[in-house]
Parts: C-alpha cells; structure tokens; sequence
C-alpha cells in the first residue's frame, strides 16, 4: 500500500531520493568488493626501514642490483629488531639468497619494489607487470610467484625475455575509500610512465615492452602515457578502466582485454556514478581491445604455470598473439622448449 506521505508530490520526490541513495550505496559495495576480495590482508602498522639506497641511473645494473640487496637485508635486520618477525621473514625471503635483482626498493611502511627477472641489459622482449590492489611487501610473494612463472614461460620460447614486477605505487587497501576511485591510479600512472622511458634506456637495443595488468592495475595502465616503446597493454580481471574505450587510452600500443571463466569480478557492475566506480567492461567488444583466450581460471589465476592464460600472455610479450579488436582471439602459438 501507498502511504499517504508517498502520495503527495514531495513524499514521491523523498522516495526517489532515498532510492537513489541506495543504489548508490549498493554501486560502491559492488565496485568495493569486484576490487578487494581476491586478498585479504590486515594493515600493517608502521615498520622501521632504511631510507632506499640513492643509485644513479648511470650506474651499472649490477651495482644498482647490489645497492638494493643491501638496502633490503638492512631492512630486514630492522624490522625483526622491532619485534616484526614476520615481515623480517618475507624481507629475506624477498632477497632470494643474495641472486634478487631490484631496481627499487623501498621497505618504509607497506613498501615498493621493482624487480627484474631475466637479463635486462640484453633482453628484447620486456613485459612489465602492474599489480592491483593490496600488494605490498607483505604479500609481495604471490605477486612474484607470478612473475617468475612468466619468465619461465617466456624463456621456454625465447631466452632474450625479461619481466619486471612493478610494485612501483601505493596500491589501494582492502578496505577503503581509495580503492573505488582513481586516485592512486593517477599517482601511480605519473610514475609508471617515466619509470617505462627509463626502463627503454636500460634494455636491449629496440626492445619491445609490453604492459600487463591486473584488477586494479587496470586502472593504473589506463592512466598512463607509455611511449613509443611499449608495443602492447594487457587488461585482465579489470573492474573497468574509467575510460569508455581502447581508444581513449593515453597509448598507441595495441590494447587487450580478457577474463577467466571463474573470475567473480565478471559479475560485478561495470558503471560509474561521479568519480565512484570504473565504468566500461574491458572485455566488452564495444570496448575495442583485442580479445585473448584466458581459460576457465579465476581472478587470481591468471599467471599460473600451465595455464591458457599464461600461454596468452606469453604470445602477446614475443609478438606471436593473434586476434583483432571485437572478434574471438585464436590461442597465441608460443613454441615450446
């Protein structure tokens, strides 16, 4: 039954109002959750660590390598002096037996780090991996588990192969304003776009880079103007990139899109209301990016060894991808050892 405040004209309008505060409401749960689910990490409190070792971009990779390693053993040292065993342990596992390649390394806080798989110097096919919400150094492992899956992957079939694993941001937390916004995106994005021309500096001579991104990392890669070098950018699992097209994206690499068949963030509203929430679906061909076979996997299976995905991935770094913007993609064929 109609109440009679309902029934006037202004009881109408306060219900529209209300209706319209609830759909909100429920929009940034939806957008919140596509985004925070996957990992569920507590805060960490604040850890003590050195300030990051101050190398030159004109130094050696392997000095530079160094620096980092001792920057990340002291960090170590120090974090388990304050009674933080934990992170002491992920530190030192992170230094991976004194072999640990890092470009960066800061162990303030949640921390950042850039790490290198592979030989840079010579390399001639380069994928860098954005990372979406709440990687930090506490869960950092997962996040280089996959980065080593693909370097293997990549080396099985062409031994010029690195990947660097970019936790170069302040990624949004579980459970946060941040994360149903682009804030952190646009502060990433102005340091994932000089870090890509730098990086074009230290490789091979005419080495082609690729862009791989994750969930929130989506975001961040839609953000970010990558240059001549950068030949390909990969969304996946994306809850939307806030741009309403391939097109719009501040690149003229190829762009592609894919999503597993067990990723939950496929269920989630792709729209925007103000500045909450991501929009256009990635893997929608009015998008135009370039599909790919991603497999039944789900939002955190996409790097796994063995996968279709991965196998993707890896024809899209060597250049051996097939498909065309709208239109179902063919398995890239990536030779194997």
């Amino acid at each position: 039954m109609t109440s009679r405040r309902e029934g006037r004209p202004g009881g109408r309008r306060e219900g529209h109002r209300l209706r319209g505060r609830l759909r909100r409401t429920l929009l940034a749960g939806a957008v919140a959750a596509a985004v925070v689910l996957p990992v569920s990490a507590a805060a960490s409190p604040a850890v003590p660590a050195p300030i990051p070792a101050a190398v030159g971009e004109q130094e050696p990779l392997q000095a530079v390598y160094a620096a980092h390693r001792t920057g990340l053993a002291e960090a170590a040292r120090m974090a388990a002096d304050a009674g933080r065993p934990g992170r002491a342990d992920r530190l030192h596992t992170m230094e991976a037996g004194g072999a640990a390649q890092f470009l960066a390394f800061d162990g303030r806080g949640t921390g950042r780090a850039v790490e290198v798989f592979g030989d840079l110097a010579t390399a001639d096919r380069i994928a860098v991996l954005v990372p979406g919400s709440d990687t930090t150094l506490d869960t950092y492992q997962r996040f280089r588990e996959g980065a080593s899956a693909l370097h293997v992957r990549l080396s099985a079939a062409h031994p010029r192969a690195a990947v660097v694993a970019w936790l170069g941001y302040d990624t949004p937390g579980t459970v946060s304003t941040t994360v149903l916004t682009a804030g952190r995106a646009d502060e990433a994005a102005a340091e994932l776009g000089p870090f890509l021309s730098r990086l074009a500096r230290l490789a091979g001579p005419g080495a082609r880079m690729s862009l791989l991104c994750h969930s929130y990392g989506t975001v961040v890669c839609a953000r970010t103007a990558t240059g001549s070098p950068v030949t390909d950018v990969v969304l996946y699992g994306s809850p939307g990139t806030g741009a309403d097209s391939a097109a719009d994206l501040p690149t003229a690499a190829r762009v592609w899109a894919g999503r597993g068949g067990s990723d939950w963030i496929g269920n989630v509203p792709h729209v925007r209301l103000g500045q909450v929430g991501f929009g256009t679906d990635p893997v929608d061909p009015a998008f135009g990016a370039r599909p790919f076979r991603v497999g039944p996997g789900g939002h955190s299976d996409y790097l796994k060894p063995g996968s279709e995905s991965l196998d993707s991935l890896a024809g899209i770094v060597l250049g051996t991808a097939g498909g065309g913007a709208g239109r179902a993609a063919a398995t890239p064929e990536v030779p194997r050892a």
